[in-house]
């Protein structure tokens, strides 16, 4: 039986190449996805403790930066930790964000990783963080030096003058030199600027105070008694840990990081495997029903129906080894391709081997052959029933209505409890609610797969008279033919459905939260323009300044996020500028008025006034500033001078400017809102650009520029996810193609009649392309219905935490995706409508 099941291996190359394809394409998404992060997560882990060797001790403080008070480790301590016994070098470190300008004025990096710190040289006059090709560190305050790629990118070399950003105006500084790192901010594709120490200190910290000591220990000094003795010279605010110790919670923590790369990788995997399950079940199920009278005289002769089983079997195992094999060769290829496009997007992956670990090929081969056995199992298990003397006579038994009955039973009551799931889960909402519907969503999918022959016929029938009409004998036989086997039919359209089920809801899902957003931004802002720091950190208060005496401007307010507490409870909140404010953002005030913050009022949003009990009118206790660690505090009768609708831009406090100045010398500025004459146009944005000295680390950005930004993210996820589901798609055209050839092949006497009878070759390529498309359709049509039904759903949860939710049918691109379902039917019929045609219709008709 081992030898008959590889003859039918070798016999069905063809047939079985879509099969091999199916598989061969999961396995290497699995192997590809394991051997890329292993290969991410050795690289960086090795980084990690690569930067790490020469630390015996790390020193982090964790006090404000910038907020006015003495944080971090001041000088004396840290010459303190040098004169330890048993101590090297005690190097201290300051950074925060550095952007810098190329030739054109524009932001070098990404902007969240672009980064500045201080050059610490040694007591051999060098910093051991940093290899220097060519030039020396910065020791003068109009020095800095450069990471190798920032300065390749503007083009620097060593003597030039460059603009460099930080939270103030744009200064301009000599490059002293260029230089070599692992920083993780310039591999993740950002820039490193190093200035002389009490530069950096001024500008990131406090004069003489460092945020983190790096300790390198004497040969034989142990580190744990160097811990030991550092700790009780530390300030309160901070801790430090062994450099092994710290090596190792990186790595955890990349390993945490890559685990949900890896995570979304592989559940992708799962459904393009989970695709193919239908495909290579269809095939086996083809091949077997073709085989009917081969398998009779197996029985014939002697042969049992568990060995019959075994063959069909060990033919998927022979398939599913080579299928594995083949395409864990290719998802080492992916893996490498994959590493090689994050440098595409700006990161850079630090060097080292491609990991290719005994877990990787285990997993990916296990799942490669696992997938193809069990898929296999139900048509070998329908072969083994199938009796001898009604075989030898092909006598193809039909399925039982016992059999039909139980299925369609069993179809229902899946899809109506995955239905029930998913109603349920809509209207519990949240976190609990998304799980049910999750739940619910694959109950749904695997009933409608169960009952999908049952659909078809009904489905497909509302089609037949478009069909005759429009293409006549061609058409009318097209939609026989795709009813003629409902199980076959099904099975090739559910892997379409199932791909399409996910891409309309993440469609639907999308579109409609790009609406909202869109909307938000119409409804909630008057300001035609939005200031931020590129680097997402706070402006600072020189750029308000800045902006308050640009050319055009009418109003300007600051977002500036603070805290206050009222009656001992403590709320976030925006200090804004009065009388501009109400120019900027569209509060829509359901009692009271905005002139009262410049009377010493404040606004509330209408859920914190309501779940507070506040009105307008009422006179509060507000605590601003912190008196904890020497600060200041103060608290003051307020009176709640308006209630307005809650605004996705504003805190839900709001309060003057001037009522936290005295308490925040470096306050926290996310935005500045900028409403200018004339509304905006490239002069008033020029105008803005000027002001803020063309500081390339600052975003000058209009209301459509906002609008881009939110929906930019939602459009780069959908087409990530696009393009990951597009190994799904394949398959499931994989799985047209292969029912449609052996179907031509089945049907070679029926084909060799009609030609005899009159139809020629082109409408012999109609009716299968015309059939190809049908169940294209038919699939698409299942899946788009059951994927918008899903957004419905996970929309209901969330639509109480996003301000005018409102479900969106992306007409246009539903067309599409039919559209594409058509196409996908057309393209999957080309090889086998040829087939079809070039049969010489003597020999099919002998043929049996």
């Amino acid at each position: 039986m081992f030898r008959t099941a590889l003859r039918n291996v070798l016999a069905h190359k063809a047939r079985l190449l879509m099969t091999v394809l199916a598989v061969m394409l999961g396995v290497a998404f699995v192997s590809g996805t394991l051997v890329f992060t292993d290969t991410l997560g050795n690289a960086y882990r090795n980084q990690s403790a690569k930067s790490y060797d020469d630390v015996a001790v790390a020193v982090t403080t964790y006090g404000g930066q910038g907020d006015g008070k003495k944080s971090g480790v001041d000088t004396a301590t840290l010459e303190k930790i040098r004169s330890l016994d048993g101590v090297s070098e005690a190097t201290g470190r300051v950074s925060g964000f550095a952007g810098v300008a190329d030739q054109d004025g524009k932001l070098i990096g990404n902007g969240w990783s672009n980064t500045g710190a201080n050059y610490s040289p040694g007591k051999n006059g060098k910093d051991a963080a940093y290899a220097f090709t060519d030039g020396s560190g910065p020791v003068k305050n109009d020095q800095i030096a450069l990471d190798k790629d920032s300065a390749a990118k503007g083009k620097y070399e060593v003597g030039d003058t460059v603009r460099v950003a930080t939270n103030g105006p744009v200064k301009e500084y000599t490059l002293a030199g260029v230089f070599t790192t692992e920083d993780g901010a310039v591999n993740a594709g950002g820039s490193l600027v190093l200035f002389d120490t009490p530069v950096a200190q001024k500008l990131y910290l406090q004069p003489g105070y460092f945020k983190d000591v790096t300790i390198a220990a004497e040969p034989g000094a142990s580190d744990a008694k160097l811990l030991d003795a550092v700790q009780p010279l530390l300030p309160k605010d901070s801790e430090a840990q062994t450099g092994s110790e710290l090596a190792d919670k990186q790595a955890k923590d990349i390993e945490s990081g890559l685990s949900n790369l890896n995570t979304m990788l592989l559940a992708f995997a799962a459904i393009a495997l989970f695709v193919g399950v239908f495909l290579i079940a269809n095939t086996f199920t083809m091949l077997v029903a073709q085989r009917t009278k081969e398998l009779a005289l197996l029985r014939a002769v002697g042969a049992s129906r568990r060995q019959v089983k075994r063959s069909v079997i060990l033919e998927a195992l022979v398939v599913g080894v080579i299928a594995s094999v083949v395409g864990f060769a290719l998802g080492i290829g992916l893996a490498t391709g994959l590493r090689s496009a994050m440098g595409s997007f700006g990161a850079k992956v630090p060097a080292g081997p491609l990991i290719v670990s005994p877990t990787a090929v285990l997993s990916a081969l296990g799942v490669g052959v696992l997938i193809t056995v069990l898929a296999a199992w139900l048509p070998a298990r329908r072969a083994a029933k199938i009796p001898p003397v009604a075989a030898m006579g092909s006598a193809h038994l039909p399925a039982s209505t016992k059999s039909l009955v139980v299925r369609n039973t069993l179809g229902s009551i899946i899809t109506l409890g995955g239905a029930a799931a998913i109603f349920g889960g809509a209207a519990v909402g949240k976190d609990t609610g998304r799980m049910l519907i999750g739940a619910g969503a694959f109950l749904a999918l695997i009933g409608i797969i169960v009952l999908i022959p049952l659909l078809s016929r009904p489905v497909i029938a509302l089609a037949k008279p478009l069909l005759h009409r429009v293409f006549g004998v061609s058409g009318k036989l097209a939609g026989k033919n795709a009813v003629r086997n409902p199980r076959r039919t099904g099975a090739t359209a559910s892997a379409l459905a199932i791909g399409l089920t996910l891409v309309t809801g993440l469609t639907v899902i999308g579109v409609t939260l790009g609406q909202a957003i869109d909307k938000m931004t119409t409804d909630n802002i008057r300001a035609d323009y939005m200031v931020t720091m590129a680097g997402g950190g706070a402006l600072d208060k020189s750029a308000l300044t800045a902006l308050e005496k640009a050319d055009g401007v009418t109003a300007v307010s600051p977002q500036q996020a603070t805290s206050v507490k009222v009656k001992g409870t403590y709320h976030s909140a925006s200090a804004v500028t009065p009388g501009d404010v109400q120019q900027v953002f569209d509060l829509k005030l359901l009692s009271g008025s905005l002139d009262t913050l410049g009377k010493g009022g404040i606004a509330v949003a209408e859920k914190t006034a309501k779940s507070n009990g506040w009105k307008a009118g009422d006179k509060l206790p507000v605590t601003v500033g912190d008196d904890q660690d020497g600060g200041k505090s103060a608290t003051k009768t307020m009176t709640v001078g308006a209630i307005y609708q809650d605004n996705e831009f504003l805190s839900p406090v709001v309060v003057p400017t001037s009522l936290v100045a005295p308490f925040e010398p470096k306050p926290y500025i996310p935005e500045i809102w900028v409403k200018t004459d004339g509304g905006a146009s490239k002069a008033n944005e020029q105008a803005l650009v000027d002001a803020l000295g063309d500081n390339p680390a600052m975003s000058v950005m209009d209301r459509q520029d906002i609008r881009n930004m939110f929906g930019g993210m939602i459009n780069t996820m959908l087409n990530i996810m696009y393009g990951l589901l597009a190994m799904a798609l394949l398959i499931a055209v994989l799985g047209v193609v292969n029912t449609l050839a052996m179907s031509v092949f089945e049907r070679q006497q029926e084909i060799g009649m009609l030609r005899a009878i009159g139809l020629d070759r082109g409408k012999v390529k109609r009716m299968i392309r015309l059939e190809a498309v049908v169940i294209s359709l038919f699939g698409a049509v299942i899946g788009i219905g059951l994927g918008t039904f899903l957004a419905w759903a996970i929309g209901e949860t969330i639509r109480s935490s996003i301000p005018n939710y409102a479900l969106v049918l992306p007409w246009e691109r539903i067309g599409i995706f039919l559209l594409l379902a058509g196409v996908v039917g057309v393209l999957a019929s080309l090889w086998p409508a040829r087939s079809a045609a070039r049969l010489n219709m003597l020999t099919a008709i002998k043929t049996e």
